[in-house]
């Protein structure tokens, strides 16, 4: 199946799913974990499926009566498959006749599922009472069409990831709303930057996992015959219950294996993964002003090597800060960062301002971009993001790569912007470059001309140049100068772009002739009012 037929099949099903709830009473957040429910369900089926060939083939044969042995299992788990009991199967349930109650066989198949697989007990929707039953035979016959049935691959997985998306999109689920989901071009950005390969991946808000899922989607587009589950082990805390259950559902839907608790990362280290992580990544939630400053972990928190961010009063104003230094510790020698920021935290003054100073002077801080407004899909806030990297080449160490990237977007709808594959190529090449990488590294399987076009228009030479009002690369001392401000807008300037075809003389001798008309009716206008009697 195509990139395009995948995206003609997402689509496809989301408006038919989302055309049965527009004629039920329920509202997109008690609409979405049951339908994602049921994309797991399908998901479970196709995968059983596909293994059962392989399985049955690989059994061995008993010698002494010449027969196979019955699959276990073990089987099918080494085959990344569940051995679904009979009545957890998608068959069985678009076969249900109408007498039978469709919302109890439904729960009893997540039930039956969650006793097969540990990782997924407990954190199945079992609520499908509360749908009408017309509504689920319809919903459980839109996923048992034949496209879907015979779906292969990762094609499950990136339609869940769709639909966390679409959800998002509609506020479901989320206090702010669709705080669950970070939209795929920030993810994309902070991955191919930091292009996390192999070992310990953290991501201490891991909201429904979208890093790591996209992190594998990264591994596999460089070699599609290794092993995800060999290259990376992913953990990840979240502090919301349905986010988590999100998160543990998206990666049994990829297929990785991973770790995801249910904690709170301002007062918790639960995987003790301080200077242990080769990369980090995250969309922590911004500006968290109800931190305890005298917890007691907090107080004794090895992961605040520069100190809590204390006001005058002794309290935590914003949690930007604690965010800013638990990613940084969580990195090893030589590991990589990259997370998404509140724009106001790089020019933050006070105990924050002093945090950043530190941070500065490690060197460890490699790249700042400035994102423009409407790339998350409830919230119009611009943000930036942040990299560090504890493994930069000697000459880069005191440096810093600035990129003002407010105006580099593609319109979506008139409320939600995101990057083209031509700006994350482009993007991405600046920051190789700087490292001292070859432009494409990292993005060898989308190079072409096609997606090329605005990093050329942009470097001609194919090399780095700092560029006015987009990037430039920063010692200490202009930083310093700065006052610390990691702000990329006060480094790269400004771009005048003129329009040479314009008639700029022409059009201000219109405009002086404008302006005397406008004089001369106002003096005209005076001398009345001033030959009224009163």
């Amino acid at each position: 199946m195509t990139q395009a037929d995948i995206k003609n099949l997402e689509k496809e099903l989301w408006d038919a799913a989302d055309e049965l709830r527009g004629n039920s009473k329920l509202t997109a957040a008690e609409y979405k974990d049951p339908l994602l429910g049921l994309v797991l369900l399908r998901f479970a089926q196709n995968r059983y499926e596909d293994a059962k060939i392989q399985v049955e083939k690989n059994l061995p044969i008993n010698p002494r009566t010449g027969e196979k042995r019955a699959a276990t299992k073990d089987d099918y788990a080494a085959a990344g498959a569940i051995l679904l009991p009979e009545k957890a199967k998608y068959e069985y349930l678009v076969a249900l006749p109408e007498s039978e109650d469709i919302a109890e066989a439904i729960n009893n198949a997540m039930k039956l599922i969650e006793a097969e697989y540990p990782d997924l007990a407990g954190i199945l929707p079992k609520s499908y009472q509360e749908f009408d039953a017309k509504l689920l035979r319809d919903l459980v016959r839109v996923f048992n069409a034949d496209a879907v049935r015979n779906a292969k691959g990762d094609v499950f997985g990136r339609i869940y990831e769709f639909f966390l998306m679409k959800f998002s999109m509609q506020g479901a689920g989320a206090q702010e709303g669709g705080e669950f989901f970070t939209p795929p071009s920030l993810v994309n950005l902070i991955i191919h930057f930091i292009q996390p390969n192999q070992g310990i991946i953290h991501d201490p808000a891991c909201g429904s996992g979208g890093m790591f899922v996209q992190t594998a989607h990264f591994i596999k587009d460089h070699d599609p015959n290794r092993s995800v589950n060999e290259a990376i082990t992913v953990y990840g805390t979240e502090l919301k219950s349905n986010n988590a259950k999100l998160a543990k559902m998206n990666l049994a839907i990829h297929g990785i294996e991973g770790k995801i608790l249910e904690s709170n990362s301002f007062y918790t280290n639960p995987f003790q993964l301080t200077g242990k992580c080769d990369f980090v990544m995250a969309n922590p939630p911004f500006n968290v002003d109800r931190v305890d400053a005298k917890n007691k972990f907090l107080t004794e928190d090895d992961r605040l090597p520069f100190g809590a961010p204390l006001t005058g009063k002794g309290t935590i104003g914003n949690g930007n800060y604690l965010w800013a230094q638990y990613f940084y510790s969580y990195l090893n020698e030589t590991g990589r960062a990259g997370f998404v920021m509140a724009s106001s935290a790089t020019d933050a003054g006070n105990a924050e301002k002093l945090i950043r100073q530190k941070l500065i002077e490690t060197g460890h801080v490699e790249c700042i971009v400035s994102v423009g407004n409407n790339f998350f899909y409830t919230r119009s806030l611009p943000c930036h993001l942040w990299f560090y990297n504890k493994g930069k080449k000697p000459e880069n160490k005191n440096k810093i790569l600035m990129i003002d990237a407010r105006k580099v977007y593609r319109k979506v709808t008139t409320t939600i912007n995101d990057f083209s594959e031509e700006h994350m190529f482009g993007l991405t090449a600046i920051m190789n470059l700087f490292r001292g990488d070859p432009a494409d590294h990292g993005m060898e399987h989308v190079t072409g001309s096609e997606v090329e076009g605005w990093f050329k228009e942009h470097f001609p030479d194919g090399q780095y140049q700092d560029v006015e009002g987009l990037c430039k690369v920063v010692d200490l001392e202009e930083v310093i100068a700065q006052d610390y401000s990691l702000t990329p807008g006060r480094y790269v300037g400004v771009s005048i772009e003129l329009d040479m075809d314009f008639d700029f003389k022409g059009r201000m001798k219109e405009i002086h002739a404008e302006l005397a008309s406008l004089n001369s009716e106002a003096n005209d206008l005076m001398a009345k009012i001033q030959s009224i009697e009163i």
